[in-house]
């Protein structure tokens, strides 16, 4: 169940996904490729304060500073944890690596052959990691969605390495 990033970064590092569901910097499926969701007041009052929460930790990333991860859940947040279907951005994974400058794409392996994709593609897709807060046993540990969502109904299935060239 861990996915090897290696190939053109500084650092190499060994993912797993099984413990993302623990990661405040998941995201629910239905608000990554949709995150406007409702049109109400207090979703857009919501949407301002995830966007705000989202840019917060942006800021720490770049400054090096880690995001807080396992903060303590109240039950509800809990039980949600455990419903709900997740994805997970690899950007913050791939700013831990150091991807060389010269790197163009990455090589996704799966059990139905190599998926190349641009370092763009990668950098601003999602890996679906859990589905109703399971991790993915059968075609897992990864599933990759492109962030605009143009596979959506046909992801990259299986993802069990990123190599970057």
């Amino acid at each position: 169940m861990i996915v090897q990033l290696k190939g053109n970064v500084g650092f190499p590092i060994t993912l797993d996904p099984s413990v993302w569901i623990f990661d405040d910097r998941k995201v629910e499926f239905d608000q990554a490729f949709n995150p406007t969701g409702g049109e109400n007041v207090e979703n857009n009052e919501n949407d301002l304060e995830q966007a705000s929460e989202r840019w917060n930790r942006e800021v720490y990333m770049q400054q090096k500073i880690k995001p807080p991860v396992n903060k303590s859940l109240s039950k509800a947040e809990r039980k949600k944890a455990l419903e709900s279907t997740y994805v997970m951005s690899i950007k913050p994974f791939l700013a831990n690596a150091e991807v060389k400058d010269n790197a163009s794409n990455a090589i996704l392996l799966t059990e139905q052959g190599d998926q190349t994709v641009t370092i763009e593609q990668l950098e601003n897709g999602y890996f679906l990691f859990a589905v109703e807060g399971k991790p993915l046993k059968e075609d897992g540990p990864l599933y990759f969605y492109f962030g605009d969502g143009s596979n959506k109904d046909t992801p990259i299935r299986g993802v069990k390495q990123i190599t970057i060239e």
